[in-house]
C-alpha cells in the first residue's frame, strides 16, 4: 500500500493542498478550524512528512561540527580522518562538516573551547571528558537549545543528547575474558595501563576489567593502574619500572595511547613476554600482531562511528526519533590471523 502524500491530506480535510502546506510548516494565516481538520487528517492517514524533500526544497544546509583530540596518537588521526572523508561524502546531503581540535587529554582546553564555541551549528559531536568543567560545558549548549553527541566514550550522560560508541565497560569485560582465557586458570598479576582515568572510555573499560577478574576462581590479580597520559616518557619510565620490578606480570592490558613505546619494551622483555591485549587496529597494533608483540586488538570501528554520529546529528538537526540511528557499535577482535589486508575498509570498520 502506497503511503499517504499531503494531497492525501488535503483531500481528506476539505482544504487547498497550499493550506495543508501551511499546517504542516507552521506558516500561520489559517483558521483554527481548518488547523484541528489538517491535523486530524494527518494522525488518520498515518502521514509521514518526507523531511529530506522538505529540507531540499527549502535548500537547507546542515552545519556541523567536531571537537576531536590532536595528539601523537594513532587513533585520533584515523578519527580525524574518517571525519575528513564523512565531509566529503555528505556534501550531496548539504552538510557542511567543520572540525576544531584541542590537545588530547587536556580537559581544560577541551572545556574552554566547548565554553566558546560559537552557535552557527545545528549540532556538535566531541570526544568529551568526565570532569566537572566539561560537563557543564555540555549542558550549558544544552540549555542554549544546541545538542551535544559525545564520541568513544559517554561523558556528560547527563546532559548529551546521544552517544555514539562502543560500551567501554563491556569492552573492558572482555579484554579481562581473553586475558582469563589464555591463563588457563593458571594465577598471574594483570597489569592495566590508562591514558587518564578523566577519559570516560578508559575508566569505563577498567571497571569492565575489574568486574571480571573480581570473579571467584579467576586465580588473578589486578594490578594498581598505572596512568601515562599516552606519553611515550611516561610509558617508558613508569610501565619499564613496573615490569623491571614486578616478574610475575602475566597480562598487559594497555586501555590508552602510547603504544609504541611498550611495544619496544616488549621486544626486549627477558624470557616469555606478558599476555597484551590493546585497543584500535591503528599502525602500531596491526605491527604488534604482525611481529607476535600484541596478541588481541579491540577496535571501535571508527569508520561506522564517525558516519553513524552524523546520521545521529541530522536526526537532532531534524527533530526527528533516534531509535534507528543511535544503535550502539559492535567492536571487533583482531588477532594476527584475521588483521584485514592493509588499506582495506575492513582495516578500520
Amino acid at each position: 500500500m502506497r503511503k499517504p502524500t499531503l494531497h492525501d491530506v488535503a483531500r481528506s480535510a476539505g482544504v487547498s493542498y497550499a493550506t495543508a502546506d501551511r499546517v504542516l510548516n507552521a506558516r500561520g494565516g489559517v483558521a483554527e478550524k481548518s488547523v484541528q481538520r489538517v491535523q486530524q487528517a494527518i494522525l488518520d492517514l498515518g502521514y509521514e512528512r518526507d523531511l529530506s524533500a522538505a529540507n531540499l526544497s527549502r535548500r537547507r544546509i546542515y552545519r556541523f561540527r567536531f571537537i576531536l583530540p590532536q595528539g601523537d596518537h594513532s587513533f585520533f588521526r584515523i578519527l580525524r580522518e574518517a571525519v575528513d572523508a564523512e565531509a566529503g561524502l555528505r556534501k550531496s546531503d548539504r552538510i557542511v562538516i567543520s572540525v576544531q581540535e584541542v590537545p588530547a587529554l587536556d580537559y581544560d582546553a577541551l572545556a574552554e573551547v566547548i565554553e566558546g564555541m560559537d552557535r552557527d551549528c545545528d549540532c556538535l559531536a566531541v570526544v568529551a571528558a568526565d570532569t566537572p568543567r566539561v560537563a557543564a560545558a555540555i549542558s550549558a549548549l544544552t540549555a542554549a537549545g544546541l545538542p551535544v553527541v559525545t564520541l568513544v566514550g559517554d561523558a556528560a550522560p547527563g546532559s548529551r543528547a546521544a552517544y555514539v560508541g562502543i560500551d567501554n565497560v563491556v569492552a573492558g569485560r572482555t579484554a579481562a575474558r581473553l586475558i582469563r582465557l589464555a591463563h588457563h586458570g593458571r594465577s598471574g598479576r594483570v597489569l592495566p595501563i590508562i591514558g587518564s582515568m578523566a577519559a570516560r572510555d578508559h575508566s569505563d573499560r577498567l571497571e569492565g576489567t575489574r568486574q571480571v577478574l573480581a570473579e571467584p576462581g579467576t586465580g588473578l590479580t589486578l594490578m594498581q593502574a598505572i596512568e601515562v597520559h599516552d606519553r611515550a616518557d611516561l610509558m617508558r619510565s613508569l610501565v619499564g619500572a613496573a615490569l623491571a620490578n614486578t616478574p610475575d606480570i602475566t597480562a598487559v592490558y594497555s586501555i590508552g595511547g602510547g603504544n609504541r613505546a611498550l611495544l619496544d619494551m616488549l621486544s626486549r622483555h627477558p624470557g616469555p613476554r606478558p599476555f597484551f591485549v590493546m585497543h584500535e587496529l591503528t599502525p602500531t597494533g596491526r605491527d604488534g600482531l604482525l611481529r607476535d608483540l600484541v596478541d588481541a586488538v579491540i577496535d571501535q570501528k571508527p569508520l561506522q562511528e564517525v558516519a553513524q554520529a552524523l546520521d545521529v546529528m541530522r536526526a537532532l538537526a531534524d527533530g526527528r526519533d533516534l531509535a534507528h540511528t543511535a544503535s550502539g557499535i559492535t567492536p571487533t577482535i583482531y588477532f594476527k590471523d584475521n588483521i584485514p589486508a592493509s588499506g582495506e575498509a575492513g582495516d578500520r570498520t
